[in-house]
Formats: structure tokens, C-alpha cells, sequence
């Protein structure tokens, strides 16, 4: 009697726990970084949280590798099958939004009121991502090498200024210690460009297109201070001070961790490999100032709701679960990158007060600019990239930036705006 009376709990209870689960309704969550197994079990964890600490969702996530993900989206799109949830590289989300793929989300007030500036991913006055991080570049340099050249070691207070950079750099070349005195890793392409090397162009006073209106890149791109930082730019490779376009990319990932390169323009992701190589000689420093402040970029991947999700608040929910600062903190410790918080900055590993990166966090803070938000941007970069190659390869930089501008402009009109009052 005992015994039946011990199964038949059991099979309650079992069925109970059933009914809780079916009773989860599923939401689909595709994430670009299947490959990288330190971030993608972080978000396994997450979601395992998630599911488990309430009973009306239950996340289902699927990992693409990042090379197809944007395609995967877009053919998704297209077919009307998008998930509830939607991984999207920050600057690419206003022409997601646009393109009406994408949904606003309603998060608690005051969520964000601790966030970074770069993870909010906000279009036409609406909130439409969260990063959980943020990705930070500055200047690697061994103290070393800038002390034995009596070279002032900068802070975010006192950068160097355009000038003391520009000799910095011709004295470090001309003592024939290294190769080049200042790698930028030309032999990264893509988004790599428009997001390491336009807070130079914006440092001058420039930028890719007039954020005021978002219709035109004349007079910003190929203005007075455009054509000032193109002329800069190429001189750098005119003078041998930078290896240009066909750097190979073994060169970017060594040439400054075997000394060949004295100093590298790198981001956070790579400080704590860096570290292990170089050692505590290693020191990242803000950007340089032209004129027009040292800035670098911002934003990187963030999390959103599809315009076709049946469930805008469980999405909602799950992200607001996400940016708890136990989670943000998880992730940089998976990744090296910023935490978005404050608080997480302080739980982590590395950005902690005393931590190895902790300068990237106040960089990031003070610094940081997102890229320009409108829905025209995967055209921009693109306008964007192949000028500076060309004025690094020796083209004619007024030519080519008026060139530029002529495309970008020419996108706009053909895209009526991307939403923008261009009449």
C-alpha cells in the first residue's frame, strides 16, 4: 500500500512539473556567436536561469556562426520567419528597425539609468536593443619603451594632442627600433574600418555624414576637416609610419607582442591574451585629441524583439532578466570585454578596481561615440571603408572623399531618406 501510494506521488508530481513546462510558451532567440565557446555557454546559462525562474517563458536559443548570421536574418526577414528574439550588431539595428524587422521594447523605468551610453540601442526616440557589453579601443604601449624615449605617458585628462602624437610617432619610427612605430590593423577590413578609424575623422572635426539631419555628407566628410584628417591618414603609410592595406594578419596579431610595432591601436577583447605575452609593462592609453576631443566607438552586439514576435513582453522580460549586473558581469568575464554597468564593472574580473582592464571602462565612459544611427548605415560603412583604403593606397583624398560623398548621398535619395525628412 505504501509503495502504490509512493508511485502514485510521484507520477503527480512528475506530471505537474509536465504541465509547468508545457505550459512555458517558447521563445525562439537566434544568436550570431556560435563559435566562441567561453560567451555562447554564458548565454546557455543565462537562458537556463531565465526558464527556470518563472513559469511563463522558456527561451529556445539556436547559435549561428557569426559569417552567416546577417544573411540568416535577412533571408528570415524575407520569408516572415523571424525569432522572437533577435541578436543585432548595434549600428546595423536602426536599418533593421526601418526595415520593420525589429520591435520596440518597454523594460522597467530607470532599467538603463546605469548603462554605458554604447549598449542602448535607440531609434527615432525609441529603445529597440541592449548590449550586455561594450567593446572599448585604445593605444597599446609598453611603458618601457615610452620611458626610454621620454615620451609623456597620456591620460583621458591630458591625451596627447594631434601634433605630440603625430612626433611621438616620427620619433619612435626614426629609432629604427621597429618596423612601424603605430599599427592600426589594416589588415582587418569590414566593420573594422568605420568603427576604429572614424573617431579619428570625427577627433578632427569631421564625420561620415551630418548627424544633424542624417541627408547629406557634404561639407562633413569631404570638408575642411575631412580633407585635413585624409591628408593625415595618408601620410601616416606615405611615411612609413603605419603598415598599410596588405599587412597580413598574422603581422596584426603579433607585430606588437613581439616588439615590432611600438605601439597598436586594439580593443578590449585582446587585453587579457595581450597581457599574458607582454606583462605588466603593458599600458592602454586613451586617443589621441586633433582638436575635437579623443574619442573611439562604441556599441557592440545587443538583444531585441522581432516585429513579428506573438510576445513583445515576454521578449521584454528575458532582456530585463539579462542586464541583471550578474549577468553583465558573466559575460566580461567570458569575453574581456566592458561590462555595462558600474556595478558589473566592480564584480568583474577584469574591470574591477586594481583590475587589468580597468582603464577600458572609464575609456569607454568618456569617450565612447556610437556610430551614426540611421538605417543607411551598412551602405555608409561600406562608402566609408573602401575611401580610406584608397587615400592609405595613395589616392587623391579630396577625389576620393568627394567621390564618397557623391554615393552616400546617392544611396539616401534612392532610399527616400531612410526615414529622415530629406524633401
Amino acid at each position: 500500500m505504501k509503495k502504490a501510494l509512493s508511485v502514485l506521488v510521484v507520477v503527480i508530481v512528475l506530471l505537474m512539473v509536465s504541465g509547468l513546462a508545457a505550459a512555458q510558451t517558447e521563445l525562439s532567440m537566434w544568436y550570431h556567436g556560435g563559435a566562441w565557446a567561453a560567451e555562447h555557454q554564458v548565454f546557455i546559462d543565462l537562458i537556463e536561469a531565465f526558464n527556470s525562474s518563472q513559469s511563463e517563458y522558456a527561451v529556445i536559443l539556436e547559435a549561428f556562426p557569426q559569417e552567416s548570421y546577417n544573411s540568416s536574418i535577412v533571408a528570415a526577414a524575407a520569408a516572415g520567419d523571424l525569432p522572437d528574439i533577435i541578436d543585432v550588431d548595434g549600428p546595423v539595428m536602426p536599418g533593421w528597425a526601418w526595415a520593420g524587422w525589429m520591435a520596440p521594447l518597454t523594460l522597467s523605468e530607470g532599467a538603463l539609468d546605469e548603462f554605458l551610453p554604447g549598449p542602448i540601442g535607440e531609434w527615432q526616440g525609441e529603445l529597440y536593443a541592449v548590449g550586455l557589453w561594450d567593446a572599448a579601443v585604445s593605444i597599446y604601449a609598453r611603458r618601457s619603451v615610452l620611458e626610454a624615449h621620454e615620451i609623456r605617458i597620456p591620460t583621458l585628462e591630458e591625451p596627447w594632442t594631434g601634433d605630440e602624437f603625430d612626433a611621438i610617432l616620427e620619433q619612435l619610427q626614426a629609432s629604427g627600433e621597429f618596423e612601424y612605430a603605430f599599427d592600426l590593423g589594416m589588415a582587418w577590413t569590414g566593420e573594422w574600418y568605420p568603427y576604429a578609424f572614424s573617431p579619428f575623422l570625427q577627433s578632427f572635426g569631421g564625420d561620415m555624414i551630418d548627424r544633424s539631419t542624417y541627408c547629406e555628407a557634404e561639407g562633413v566628410l569631404n570638408g575642411e576637416a575631412g580633407v585635413a584628417f585624409g591628408e593625415w591618414w595618408q601620410s601616416l603609410f606615405d611615411r612609413g609610419l603605419s603598415p598599410g592595406t596588405s599587412q597580413d594578419t598574422g603581422d596584426r596579431e603579433t607585430g606588437f607582442i613581439d616588439g615590432r610595432y611600438a605601439l597598436q591601436w586594439m580593443g578590449n577583447w585582446a587585453g587579457v591574451s595581450t597581457l599574458a605575452e607582454v606583462g605588466d609593462d603593458l599600458i592602454f592609453l586613451p586617443a589621441p585629441d586633433f582638436g575635437h576631443g579623443n574619442i573611439i566607438g562604441a556599441a557592440s552586439w545587443q538583444l531585441g524583439a522581432s516585429a513579428t514576435t506573438e510576445h513583445p513582453e515576454g521578449v521584454s522580460q528575458f532582456i530585463e532578466f539579462a542586464i541583471q549586473d550578474e549577468w553583465l558581469t558573466a559575460f566580461s568575464d567570458a569575453t574581456g570585454l566592458a561590462p555595462a554597468t558600474a556595478n558589473a564593472a566592480a564584480m568583474s574580473e577584469n574591470y574591477s578596481a586594481g583590475g587589468p582592464l580597468e582603464v577600458f571602462y572609464e575609456l569607454s565612459n568618456d569617450q565612447a561615440l556610437i556610430r551614426p544611427v540611421t538605417p543607411g548605415y551598412a551602405t555608409l560603412a561600406l562608402i566609408f571603408e573602401k575611401a580610406l583604403a584608397d587615400i592609405a593606397n595613395g589616392a587623391d583624398v579630396q577625389d576620393s572623399l568627394d567621390a564618397a560623398v557623391d554615393e552616400i548621398e546617392a544611396d539616401i535619395e534612392d532610399n527616400g531618406g531612410y526615414g529622415f525628412d530629406c524633401g
